[in-house]
């Protein structure tokens, strides 16, 4: 359909505005308007599986939709390190959630009547930038797009410092650090009015599928989950913590030898019910219960209504995995932990910036939806910084969609967008140099 668009598109910008935040493990999408709500914010799965049991393929959105049984899926992700580098099923995903008789009808459009705003990680190799240029362009025929970082994006979303005056036409806050806790990665974006500083920007290795990895590599000493990426994701969620004292929670799930009669604490310690995607479409923490082993549990002994149920153990899983992101050496990475590459990227900006970025932190990101993450957080940031600065850490109202809120609230403001917006003409007339050289604020329009 966009191949057969002419090469004269309007040089005007579209009333319609697709925002899309492209995450590595989700696709959040909606049309923005003058009345845009949340509510309005697609989220889509950012992959095409295939289940090993039916060998069914699914694309996009048909993963939540249409699968009853997450059971060994596999993943092809387009998104690797937080890049698209798959554009063959990226596109396909695209196509299924937007441009496809199925996709939700507030969600459809036309391409060559819409804009489009897409989000990108920062620090993204040049060739990657123009491939997806050259996508939006020539394989979908968008009439005008807008190429803008995803901490960007969070500045223009809704304060979560409720003491924090934020204008009415959506202007970015002055001074703005976004710590983005996604997928693949973690980043630290130091904005001022909404732009990049690019020079203080800084990279933790470390992201949600890190996480996971880890949690499937700890569970699978007792129980081989190695091919259940969705279920230990879930699992993830429903069970993992951030530690405020680590040591100590450790000497709390100690278990003792024959002659050590401590036994592990069972307030950390819970028992995790497996699904069978058919009674049970998804597990589901209780407290543990030691009298009753693994084995019995598994034949159906002493459940109620004798009903069979598959239980796994988890004691010092759930606040080990998420350690990683304050001491990412754990797994040998050589990085620094979250709070030091905070810092990093804050003290690399002339001191009399220094306690504006420290009073105005904003964490975004599925990651950083982990319960403790933000009080060990701003806990650690405190004890690193003179006791004179001001530190305020907040999470944004909704940390998955927090860029697509942003930029739903950007393109609600004509003189905005007219700023971070080529037309297809533009690309057409001056190529796809002229058009990274505008995205990256080194030229005029």
């Amino acid at each position: 359909m966009a191949r057969q668009q002419t090469d004269h598109a309007p040089s005007h910008f579209p009333s319609r505005t697709l925002v899309l935040d492209n995450g590595a493990h989700t696709l959040k999408a909606g049309i923005a308007s003058p009345d845009s709500r949340p509510d309005k914010c697609h989220t889509v799965p950012n992959c095409i599986a295939r289940s090993h049991r039916d060998k069914r393929t699914y694309i996009g959105p048909e993963l939540t939709a249409e699968c009853d049984d997450f059971g060994e899926l596999a993943f092809r992700r387009p998104v690797e390190k937080g890049y698209i580098v798959n554009w063959e099923s990226e596109k396909a995903i695209w196509e299924r959630s937007i441009l496809d008789k199925k996709a939700p009808r507030d969600l459809q459009c036309e391409p060559q009547e819409t804009t489009l705003v897409l989000s990108e990680p920062p620090s993204a190799p040049a060739q990657l930038q123009r491939n997806a240029d050259e996508m939006v362009f020539e394989e979908f025929g968008f009439a005008g797009y807008a190429r803008v970082l995803a901490p960007a994006l969070s500045s223009y979303a809704p304060s979560p410092f409720a003491s924090t005056a934020q204008s009415p036409s959506g202007l970015p806050l002055e001074c703005l650090l976004v710590v983005d806790a996604g997928h693949s990665h973690t980043t630290t974006t130091p904005l001022y009015h909404g732009r990049p500083l690019h020079g203080s920007i800084r990279r933790l290795e470390v992201g949600g599928k890190t996480l996971t990895n880890q949690m499937k590599e700890l569970i699978s000493r007792t129980f081989d989950v190695h091919r259940e990426d969705w279920l230990v994701g879930e699992i993830k969620e429903d069970v993992c913590y951030v530690s405020q004292a680590f040591n100590a929670d450790l000497e709390r799930v100690w278990k003792g030898g024959r002659h050590d009669p401590r036994r592990p604490d069972a307030s950390v310690v819970v028992d995790y019910v497996l699904p069978d995607y058919e009674t049970i479409k998804r597990g589901f923490a209780r407290p543990h219960d030691p009298s009753v082993n693994l084995r019995n549990r598994a034949l159906g002994i002493g459940t109620e209504g004798g009903r069979r149920e598959h239980i796994l153990t988890i004691g010092n899983e759930r606040f080990v995995v998420p350690e990683l992101l304050f001491t990412p050496s754990d797994i040998g990475l050589p990085q620094a932990g979250l709070p030091s590459t905070i810092l990093q990227s804050i003290h690399s900006l002339p001191a009399s910036l220094h306690q504006a970025f420290l009073a105005n932190i904003v964490v975004t990101g599925g990651t950083s939806k982990i319960s403790g993450f933000l009080e060990r957080l701003e806990a650690e940031l405190r004890s690193m910084v003179d006791s004179d600065m001001l530190v305020r850490v907040a999470r944004a109202e909704d940390p998955v969609r927090n860029a697509w809120l942003g930029g739903a609230r950007l393109a609600q403001s004509r003189e905005a967008m007219e700023k971070v917006t080529v037309t297809r003409r533009d690309y057409l007339e001056n190529g796809e140099g002229w058009v990274r050289r505008v995205f990256a604020g080194k030229t005029g329009r």
